[in-house]
C-alpha cells in the first residue's frame, strides 16, 4: 500500500477519485509530457491511466504512486517503480508549471530518495531525464546523480539515464534532507 510521506513543505499521498482533474491537467501539459519523454495522449487515455492507478496499481500493490501537495495545492506527481527502462527502480517526478523553480523538485526528490533507502531498502535509484531538460539535469547533478548512458529513441530524442546510490551513509547532504517517512 502506497504510504503517505511528508517533507518540510510537501505531502505525498495516494491519489483519491476527486484528484482526477488535477492529474489530467498535469499529464495533459505538453511541456510535462516532453520532459517525461512521452507523447501527449488524448484526455480519455489520461483518464484511463488515472482509473488504472486507482483500480489496478493500488489494488494490486504494484508500486508507489503519489499525488504531491503543498499547503493543500496539487504541485505534482511522483512514482518509484521497477521498470524496463533501467536495471532496478526508477524514480519519476513531474511538477505543475507554477511549482517549478521554487525548490519543490529538490525537496520532492530528496524525500523520495529517503523513502527509497529507508523503507524500500533500495541501494540505488535511477532517473530518466530528457537531454534538453537543463533544470532536471542540474538538480540531478546537485543531488549526486551520475550519468550511466544516453538512450536514443527512434525519433532521435536523447534521454539521460542517471543513477544515485541511496545507502543511508550515501544520502546527499543527509543533515539537510527532509524527513520522508510513512505516516498512517
Amino acid at each position: 500500500m502506497t504510504p503517505i510521506l511528508r517533507t518540510d513543505r510537501l505531502i505525498l499521498a495516494p491519489y483519491r477519485p476527486e484528484d482526477e482533474e488535477v492529474f489530467v491537467a498535469l499529464l495533459g501539459d505538453e511541456e510535462v509530457c516532453r520532459w517525461m519523454g512521452q507523447d501527449c495522449v488524448p484526455e480519455e487515455q489520461i483518464r484511463a491511466i488515472f482509473q488504472a492507478i486507482l483500480n489496478e496499481i493500488y489494488a494490486k500493490n504494484m508500486f508507489d504512486v503519489w499525488a504531491v501537495w503543498s499547503e493543500g495545492v496539487y504541485v505534482g506527481h511522483a512514482e518509484i517503480k521497477k521498470t524496463g527502462n533501467v536495471d532496478g527502480y526508477e524514480m519519476i517526478a513531474a511538477l505543475v508549471k507554477e511549482s517549478r523553480g521554487r525548490g519543490v523538485g529538490n525537496e520532492l526528490v530528496r524525500g523520495l530518495l529517503r523513502y527509497a533507502a529507508e523503507t524500500l531498502q533500495l541501494n540505488e535509484v535511477y532517473g530518466m531525464v530528457g537531454a534538453e531538460n537543463a533544470a532536471s539535469l542540474a538538480l540531478g547533478k546537485k543531488l549526486g546523480f551520475t550519468h550511466v548512458r544516453d538512450v536514443v529513441a527512434d525519433d532521435g530524442t536523447v534521454t539521460k539515464m542517471l543513477v544515485l546510490p541511496t545507502g543511508n551513509s550515501r544520502h546527499p547532504d543527509p543533515g539537510a534532507s527532509p524527513a520522508a517517512v510513512p505516516v498512517g
